[in-house]
């Protein structure tokens, strides 16, 4: 005799507004862009915040932490800045040690802000990460501002819902999925980039466009000279696409929070991510998107998914934007190790769950996706890599 049971259930409707705004020199005197995103909840009250910055935006900015309160202190009356701003190390060394996760919380507990309040994170993507992470667990939930430093993060990195840090070792392993309050890029600090920094973004705009948009991929490729050397008009106006381009997938791809298994802007990412960690992070994320993209441009042409004369200018646009493609593989230190990159694959599925799924393409703005990949034939890959370019 079956037992009888009970269900009852309602849907739950979120509406999330995810904003990109475009200025530049943010914290100058006059500009209002951010204070018009600070904005009480309660009529006539002020905006509570708090700052955190990168690190290395030191040696460009020496100033930026008095330039944040002198903003600030114009604005009494609307914004309340109720902490000094706060330093923290840039770069993955952020994401792997608990204790600058733990400073942001204490921060954050002994200015008692609450969940009508900001928390500003101004760096590159790791230090959003991982502010982004500490915010989403405080009072479950405090609204993020996200200032984006580098290309990589004003490209990429910095406009989606994610935010994490990593654990056993593994990239991101701790994290949350949570729209900011919105996301504001400011240019003026791209000026203050190294050229290694400012060339970063640039590759994943070209994945972007590699995966969505061939048009766009044609519009880099016209202007190839000029974004290797930097000049402000395109290459701006690249960040700036490429930018459009990711909120756009994550806002109306239908998939915002990965719940599926499809990654589309993962191109090239399942062995750029064990080649950071491989290397200790001396290899940067774009550096190696630009090895994990050459990697499956390989793979792609090998099995006939690709036409040849295709991918060959695919990876010639890519060494003419600066990108070497198998140097970074080198920072492995053993031949083990790079053993390891092309054995990612698995750690890639377990960390996105459910059937493995690695984005191709088989022209510019034409991706499908793969669920398997012949281990032979990757490895092939590498190996054509290392003949070619190493």
């Amino acid at each position: 005799m079956s037992v009888p049971s009970d269900s009852i259930s309602f849907p739950i409707t979120l509406r999330h507004e995810h904003r990109l705004l475009f200025t530049r020199d943010a914290f100058a005197p006059e500009n209002e862009t951010l204070a018009a995103l600070l904005t009480p909840r309660e009529p006539g009250g002020r905006a509570r915040a708090i700052v955190f910055w990168d690190a290395g935006l030191r040696a460009a900015f020496p100033d930026i932490a008095g330039q944040v309160k002198r903003w600030f202190s114009a604005r009494a009356d609307r914004v309340v800045l109720e902490a000094e701003p706060v330093m923290l190390t840039g770069g993955e060394a952020v994401k792997n040690d608990r204790a600058y996760l733990e400073r942001v919380w204490a921060t954050i507990n002994e200015s008692k802000l609450c969940r009508h309040s900001f928390v500003l994170a101004i760096g590159g993507g790791a230090v959003l990460d991982m502010v982004g992470f500490a915010a989403a667990t405080a009072h479950r939930g405090i609204p993020l501002l996200r200032l984006p430093t580098t290309s990589l993060s004003q490209a990429d990195g910095g406009l989606g819902v994610k935010n994490g840090v990593n654990y056993f070792h593994k990239k991101n392993w701790l994290g949350s999925f949570v729209v900011p309050h919105a996301v504001l890029n400011d240019f003026a600090f791209l000026d203050g980039l190294a050229p290694r920094d400012r060339r970063a973004g640039l590759i994943e705009a070209v994945k972007v466009a590699l995966i969505r948009d061939a048009k766009f991929f044609e519009f880099i490729a016209a202007r190839v000279a000029a974004l290797a050397k930097f000049e402000r008009e395109p290459y701006e106006a690249v960040i700036r696409e490429s930018a459009r381009q990711h909120m756009e997938h994550i806002a109306t791809g239908g998939d915002p929070f990965e719940r599926g298994s499809a990654r589309p802007l993962d191109f090239g990412h399942w062995a750029a991510h064990k080649l950071e960690q491989l290397s200790e992070f001396r290899v940067s994320h774009g550096e190696a998107v630009a090895v994990g993209m050459a990697i499956d441009l390989i793979y792609a042409r090998r099995t006939g998914l690709l036409p040849e004369p295709v991918a060959e200018r695919i990876l010639g646009l890519i060494q003419q934007l600066g990108f070497e493609l198998f140097e970074p593989v080198k920072q492995i230190r053993s031949a083990s190790g790079r053993q390891d990159m092309l054995d990612g694959l698995e750690e890639f599925r377990e960390h996105l769950g459910g059937r493995l799924t690695i984005p191709m393409i088989r022209a510019p703005g034409d991706r499908l996706d793969v669920h398997e990949m012949d281990g032979p034939t990757v490895r092939a890959a590498f190996e054509e890599l290392r003949a070619r370019y190493g």
